[in-house]
């Protein structure tokens, strides 16, 4: 049996050479393996190499603030190309790649994950219609995000008369993870983190394809049963001990109601909720979650995405609904409630959490019943661009496998933006001040959720705003509803680039 070597963090980078293809196990914050990352970003400061690398992550592994330790190895110049669904915690890798100094890719989420476990069990490709009409199909422009990105990682494929989408699997030459604790022989526990990601797959396929595992781990323990094992010892090159980590990169303070440490019952969850989610209310995104979450049910499989579709969350304790719904997060999370912030990935009293592959074939499947996310824009046809703006890239995320298979799609957003001022009264609506920017416009500037997808499985789809709600039919949209108060012609229609039309809700 070999065994791997325990040495320190700049030990094992030191085998990463020019031009290796490099595999990050992060979600965000969460199982990140910053103190390896930050290590090889010192190497580099010391040494100028390695130099040309490419790294691929499903989610990635910022900090959210620019040139944090763990993205400085891009930032600093060792790196030439990326591989992301998620951009938003990384801001000086996506400037860099939106000012066309480093090739940048981004693809779904759900994609990236199956491509990982493709290629730990030998595949060339991943075969799937996820993606299929969005941006990242080659008939929208692919997944190259400048004029660096040379590489096809997208193709697409006929078989039995029916267009597929091809992902090409990627070749690892290092796998960066991090785990909790490991015994003698290098098993790799993970019970502190909040999520596993996929830890085994991307060991596997490094280690088919000739490469290096690197492991980082709060500590040594012996106190292990095998099945509480996420990573095989046999499979790990290199484990570096790291007493100083923590489950959440910026986060120094242990949250044992995420690592099921704690169990928290429903009532529990409704009163955290209650109390943590209050502080973000304000006018808007009160009246759109209060509109949103009327298409809750009890028995429901739901996704609900950050940022004004969290308040959903708020609204459903409110209504003490939390407990007769099942709450998912992309990255694992199967009950409790999703954390947001820094913490985005982690869920308050989950009652499980698998690997991010399986949690991808369930939402793949269609097993969501529904799902509330926000969105960037809206055209006339009814499609979403969720995930670029001409000034920033957030990068698609599980944005599209989410809402591409959900039997209900519920979009949360603003009907403008920069600026908005609304005022609720005695039941009235009230636009104070509209927004500088239009969220409906006559095109999208890309494509992350396609209308003509939603069509086709007959997916029942709305877009909910501060002043009205539109949803899809065959042609395009509908409004549908007007909230009290609001003047349809002004405040709505006036203001749209495009007819729509009109079926006003009795």
């Amino acid at each position: 049996m070999t065994m791997p070597e325990f040495v320190t963090a700049s030990e094992a980078v030191a085998c990463i050479k020019d031009g290796d293809f490099i595999g990050v196990n992060a979600f965000l914050t969460l199982v990140n393996p910053a103190e390896l990352m930050t290590a090889l970003g010192e190497r580099f400061d010391m040494t100028g190499e390695p130099k040309n690398l490419t790294i691929f992550c499903e989610a990635g592994f910022g900090n959210w603030v620019e040139d944090s330790g763990c993205e400085h190895i891009i930032t600093a110049g060792g790196v030439s190309s990326v591989v992301l669904s998620h951009y938003a915690s990384m801001p000086g890798t996506a400037k860099m790649v939106m000012n066309n100094e480093i090739a940048g890719y981004n693809m779904l989420f759900g994609a990236m994950s199956h491509m990982v476990r493709e290629a730990a069990r030998g595949s060339e490709y991943y075969i799937t219609k996820s993606g299929l009409n969005l941006f990242v199909d080659p008939k929208y422009g692919g997944s190259k995000l400048n004029e660096k990105a040379t590489e096809d990682w997208v193709s697409d494929i006929v078989i039995d008369g029916e267009r597929y989408l091809k992902y090409k699997t990627p070749k690892f030459d290092i796998a960066l993870i991090k785990g909790s604790s490991c015994d003698r022989f290098g098993n790799i526990t993970m019970e502190k983190e909040s999520c596993v990601l996929d830890a085994l797959s991307l060991a596997q396929a490094t280690r088919r394809n000739g490469g290096k595992v690197i492991v980082q781990v709060e500590r040594f323990s012996e106190k292990r049963r095998p099945w509480e094992c996420i990573i095989p010892g046999a499979l790990v090159d290199y484990i570096v001990l790291c007493p100083e980590q923590t489950p959440i990169l910026g986060v120094p303070e242990l949250r044992p109601t995420y690592s099921g440490d704690h169990f928290m019952s429903g009532d529990e969850i409704t009163e955290f909720v209650l109390t943590h989610g209050a502080q973000k209310t304000d006018t808007i995104r009160s009246l759109i979650t209060k509109r949103a979450v009327k298409e809750l049910k009890p028995g429901m499989f739901v996704n609900i995405g950050i940022g004004i579709p969290e308040g959903v969350g708020v609204e459903a304790a409110k209504k003490n609904l939390l407990s007769k719904i099942t709450l998912t997060v992309e990255d694992g999370a199967f009950g409790g409630m999703p954390a947001s912030g820094k913490e985005f990935g982690s869920a308050v009293g989950a009652h499980c959490i698998i690997n991010t592959a399986q949690m991808f074939d369930f939402y793949d499947g269609g097993g969501l019943d529904i799902c509330f996310i926000g969105a960037l824009e809206v055209d006339k046809e009814g499609n979403v661009n969720g995930h670029i703006s001409p000034n920033k890239l957030a990068g698609i995320g599980g944005f599209a496998n989410i809402t591409q298979t959900a039997h209900k799609v519920v979009f949360c957003n603003t009907f403008t933006a920069g600026g908005l001022v609304v005022e609720e009264k005695y039941g009235k609506v009230k636009i104070v001040q509209e927004g500088r920017i239009k969220k409906f416009v006559d095109q999208v500037n890309a494509i992350s959720f396609a209308a003509q997808n939603a069509r086709k499985i007959g997916q029942e789809v709305m877009y909910v705003t501060e002043r009205c709600v539109f949803r899809l039919d065959a042609d395009g949209l509908v409004l549908t509803e007007v909230y009290n108060g609001i003047d349809m012609q002004k405040d709505i229609l006036d203001l749209l680039d495009f007819e729509v039309k009109v079926d006003l809700k009795k």
